[in-house]
């Protein structure tokens, strides 16, 4: 029984490490392409090893736009919207949560509405908003109509039903606590895995973001980088080994976010599962 055991284990492990190579592959395969000339793409067999040229490919990258200073407006905009969305959503889930009021599950069932609705759907009359009231070509126009999110609200919302007890809320209001008393000291360190998991899911969707910024960003200097990134293909072709070295700078950071974050994040995906 013990060898069955062990034998299940070996194939259990082997397949995860299987996994973990084919997961990590497209990741490796960007760096090989990122450190050679565009040619190699078309190459039989396909080149496996790095080259020498992704200093040169950056280099050519930063020529023709300005990368830097694309993805400086990038980490504002998500590292903004991350933090107001966070605060934003778990006031309003700590609401919706835990407080009577009138009209409290027919503004729920709102939020529920907005967040069935495509995001395309709202694109024409943001734009026209942003334009009268001035922000096109300006960051404000990308960080202030993603700070809304339904999702967010939802999330913390079903989280917190859960995981704060009745009776903690009921000491802490007989202890003197108001509302952002009880918001900071109970709510908070209780929700903090589904706070963790929002902010790393907002983070990475804010930073990859594309056809909103596209549409509202016409100043070359405030552009994201996603939107920077996307002026390197034009209709001569495209330099792929260019193409590769630009989007392995666009994923470095993602890919740090993700692994300071990892734990977090699975506490916060497996402990909302197991109290919903």
């Amino acid at each position: 029984m013990r060898r069955r055991l062990h034998v299940g284990t070996f194939f259990r492990h082997v397949f995860l490490v299987l996994g973990g190579l084919v997961s990590l592959f497209p990741f490796y395969w960007m760096f090989v392409l990122a450190s050679r000339p565009s040619s190699v793409i078309y190459k039989y067999p396909p080149v496996l090893t790095p080259g020498d040229r992704l200093g040169q490919n950056v280099h050519t990258i930063t020529d023709k736009v300005n990368i830097w200073a694309a993805m400086a407006n990038t980490a504002l905009v998500a590292i903004t919207v991350s933090v107001l969305v966070l605060l934003i959503s778990s006031l309003a889930a700590f609401a919706f949560a835990k407080f009577e009021f009138p009209g409290r599950k027919v503004l729920f069932a709102v939020v529920l509405a907005t967040f069935l609705l495509p995001t395309q759907l709202a694109t024409i009359p943001q734009f026209v908003l942003m334009s009268k009231i001035g922000w096109v070509g300006d960051l404000k126009a990308v960080i202030v109509p993603s700070l809304a999110s339904s999702f967010g609200v939802f999330w913390l919302r079903q989280y917190a039903t859960n995981a704060i007890p009745k009776e903690l809320m009921e000491a802490a209001t007989l202890d003197g606590c108001g509302f952002w008393r009880q918001y900071a000291h109970v709510c908070v360190p209780i929700i903090r895995p589904a706070l963790a998991f929002l902010g790393i899911f907002t983070f990475i969707g804010s930073w990859n973001d594309f056809m909103w910024p596209l549409i509202v960003l016409n100043d070359p200097s405030k552009l994201t980088l996603q939107v920077a990134l996307s002026q390197l293909k034009t209709a001569h072709g495209t330099d792929y080994g260019m193409l590769m070295a630009s989007s392995l700078i666009a994923v470095v950071p993602l890919l740090l976010v993700f692994a300071i974050g990892a734990k977090q994040l699975i506490a916060g995906i497996s402990e909302g599962a197991v109290k919903s």
